[in-house]
């Protein structure tokens, strides 16, 4: 490829089989979204958005154990504001927060130990979800906390790794008759845990992978090499200032500290054994009750597993723009700018 032109138009050009390609990374939805790039490809080329928005497949029973904390006399759980909105089985955070529920929220987990040190008889409960990318994060705020002898932080975990759901959603997109034939893996997630992960998984699953940065002339080069590696089992890495084979061994010691695998629930594929990280035991003082919240109630009618697995597109939705918007989300899709419905409300791409 000489240019990102030439890319551009040997995807608008394209005219072999079909071919369906899905982006895990809620980020690269986005700005695949915002960068216009649907409507540079042929209609035989087709994106299909993945379970990478962290807040849109976190389970209900997650949701409705921080309310229950909230509820706690001398409790208060502190959160990022897209969680916020996220309907639990009955109710959303900002839902029990209006009815006097003790819930705040924080734009760095930094300030949660200021919150702590400044009213050391509560008890501040932090809703960690995430994937690999943020799980450092925890651990160095667990590290922060030890160092600084703060004894009423605790942490409600529910944090995922992607490889066996990306090789759960290929094995159900493969029996539905909708295989998939290659992979946009998560440049952030790369970074942090390295290639091995995905190298595997193009061996075990035969399909190709390409690790992508996010701006556009990134994303439309790692789709056009998709779309040449079609039928290779292989992983190519485009976004080499960033993501090196063996990821940041910092970053990588910090999980392996605080954090062993465990099963975990996601929204859409039911629970997935060794998907999850949680607290280890040695650290579970930090625990506000994390294990075994793995049940889904979404809201009746709500299809958002169904899109996360890229069974449907947010329009196949019957909430979809009418009932369910960016201001009054039905489902978690439509909550944060990383989710799927979101993205597809406020940009228009192209239904696959």
């Amino acid at each position: 490829m000489r240019s990102i032109r030439e890319a551009v138009d040997y995807l608008r050009q394209y005219d072999g089989p079909v071919i369906r390609l899905m982006e895990v990374c809620g980020t690269h939805t986005a700005q695949i979204a915002e960068s216009g790039i649907p409507a540079m490809l042929s209609e035989r080329i087709r994106l299909i958005s993945g379970p990478g928005c962290p807040v849109c497949v976190t389970v209900t029973a997650f949701i409705d154990r921080l309310i229950d904390l909230a509820r706690t006399e001398g409790v208060t759980v502190l959160t990022f504001g897209d969680l916020m909105r996220v309907p639990g089985s009955a109710e959303s955070l900002a839902d029990a927060k209006s009815t006097g529920a003790s819930v705040d929220f924080v734009y760095a987990p930094a300030e949660i130990l200021a919150r702590a040190q400044a009213q050391p008889d509560r008890r501040f409960v932090f809703a960690a979800i995430g994937f690999e990318t943020t799980a450092p994060v925890y651990a160095m705020l667990m590290e922060e906390a030890i160092e600084r002898g703060v004894k009423n932080v605790r942490l409600l975990t529910s944090l995922k790794t992607m490889p066996k759901a990306i090789s759960r959603v290929a094995g159900m997109a493969a029996q539905a008759g909708r295989p998939l034939d290659g992979f946009l893996a998560p440049g952030h997630v790369c970074a942090v845990v390295g290639m091995s992960d995905y190298e595997r998984l193009a061996g075990q699953l035969s399909l190709p992978f390409v690790i992508s940065g996010f701006q556009g002339p990134e994303l439309v080069a790692s789709i056009y090499a998709l779309v040449k590696m079609r039928g290779q089992a292989a992983v190519r890495n485009l976004y080499p200032s960033v993501v090196q084979k063996e990821g940041n061994e910092k970053a990588r010691a910090a999980i392996d500290r605080f954090f062993t695998p465990c099963d975990a629930g996601w929204r859409g594929m039911g629970v997935i054994p060794d998907s999850g990280l949680r607290i280890r035991e040695e650290y579970a003082s930090f625990d506000a009750g994390s294990e075994r919240l793995t049940e889904d109630r979404a809201p009746e009618g709500c299809r958002c597993g169904e899109v996360l697995t890229g069974s449907i597109a947010p329009p196949e939705c019957p909430f979809f723009g009418g009932g369910c918007t960016p201001g009054h989300p039905h489902g978690a899709c439509m909550v944060s700018p990383e989710g799927s419905c979101h993205t597809w409300f406020n940009n228009n791409p192209r239904t696959p």
